[in-house]
């Protein structure tokens, strides 16, 4: 596996590769993953890793293009994802 100098993008020999291994490869990073294997949980077990970012919203606009070729794509984060959401009620004037 290649990667490049600034951290975003994998090129050659793009193969499975363990979730162990991804997590521990690009920790808190959301990674964009082909041909996602899964188990009964819905857990992804392995991958191939096309690209990464620890924004999630580059991995969504620069991994479209490479994504063409494969049947099935996946996005996870390696870290601890906390959702934090704020609800707003607004009152009709």
């Amino acid at each position: 596996m290649i990667i490049d100098n600034e951290n975003t993008n994998i090129t050659d020999n793009l193969k499975l590769i363990e979730y162990s291994e991804i997590s521990a490869s690009f920790p808190d990073e959301w990674i964009l993953l082909a041909n996602p294997v899964f188990d009964e949980n819905s857990e992804v077990l392995k991958g191939i890793v096309l690209f990464h970012s620890k924004d999630k919203r580059e991995v969504c606009y620069k991994g479209r293009d490479k994504v063409k070729e494969y049947q099935k794509i996946s996005v996870i984060f390696t870290g601890q994802y906390n959702i934090q959401r704020r609800v707003g009620i607004m009152k009709r004037v």
